[in-house]
């Protein structure tokens, strides 16, 4: 096996003790905020597709169970006569009690406790049905009775969403020139390092770009092993995040499973790293031995 031949005694400097972990550091920070990023599109996805198109009707209740009903059953038919409605569910008391569990108890402590009866309307994907004039409707056939149009919080849900996306994003950028930073600042130390080595080179004819070449290759390699350090530090770090998340069963907070795109783009962090550190070291090195020689 051919070894390739170096000029440079790089081996021997301290850089390559604590530049591959800096870049775990950072690499490390990135995959959490990856993760995180993911994990909400995901989430706003699952939503918008739940809630889209989708209202609900709130009827109150009555103190006679069969003046209920009657209430519920008149929405019903209003709603059944407009074309742009697709579907009525009517949701059942005990389902309510069950949804309204995690905050007022087990469904059996709310014993005949009078709670409003939900409708969920399902529209068809053209309706241009408007939710104001439905809610007027509404309210004269049941007063007090209201239109829930999901996609007014869903908007501001998804933009909340998004701008914590930019924010991640952000974030990313930020640790890249971070990471960017850290590698010119050890490839310059190196270069004063071995200042005197380079100066014999240069004299023997060694060529810019000779040089430049061997440390890019060094911190390719350096790169590499801190991607892949920072890496193994996140997976264990994101299995406890979506257990604790999971333990809870809180439905309304995002599952931290990563889907296969996901763990390719993950994967490709320490490429990237790599990549990033060697082509920095490079164009650093170039730069500062024009200023040198």
């Amino acid at each position: 096996m051919s070894v390739r031949r170096t000029d440079l005694p790089l081996d021997r400097d301290g850089i390559g003790k604590f530049l591959p972990w800096l870049i775990a550091f950072m690499v490390f920070l990135a995959a959490l905020t990856l993760a995180g990023a993911l994990t909400m599109e995901r989430l706003a996805a699952r939503w918008d597709q739940g809630v889209e198109a989708t209202l609900t009707i709130q009827i109150p209740a009555s103190d006679k169970v069969a003046e209920t009903n009657r209430r519920v059953d008149t929405i019903r038919r209003m709603l059944n006569e407009i074309p742009d409605v697709t579907q009525v569910q009517v949701l059942d008391p005990r389902s309510l009690r069950e949804l309204l569990a995690p905050w007022l108890g087990p469904p059996e402590t709310l014993g005949d406790l009078p709670l409003p009866r939900l409708i969920d309307v399902h529209l068809s994907e053209d309706a241009d049905l408007k939710v104001e004039d439905l809610a007027v409707g509404v309210a004269e056939k049941i007063p007090g009775a209201t239109v829930d149009d999901h996609q007014v919080w869903l908007n501001r849900l998804i933009g909340l969403m998004r701008t914590a996306e930019g924010v991640a994003t952000s974030v990313v950028i930020l640790i890249g020139l971070a990471m960017v930073a850290t590698i010119v600042f050890a490839t310059r130390t190196g270069l004063a390092i071995h200042q005197d080595v380079i100066e014999v080179l240069h004299l023997t004819g060694a060529q810019d770009n000779y040089i430049a070449r061997q440390f890019g290759e060094r911190s390719l390699m350096l790169g590499l092993k801190g991607g892949l350090i920072g890496l193994l530090l996140a997976g264990p770090t994101l299995w406890a995040l979506g257990t604790f998340a999971e333990h809870l069963g809180a439905e309304m907070l995002p599952e931290m499973t990563l889907s296969t795109g996901d763990l390719v783009v993950l994967g490709c962090l320490p490429v990237l790293s790599g990549l990033t550190a060697m082509l920095t070291a490079h164009r650093t090195v170039l730069s500062t031995l024009r200023r040198m020689f």
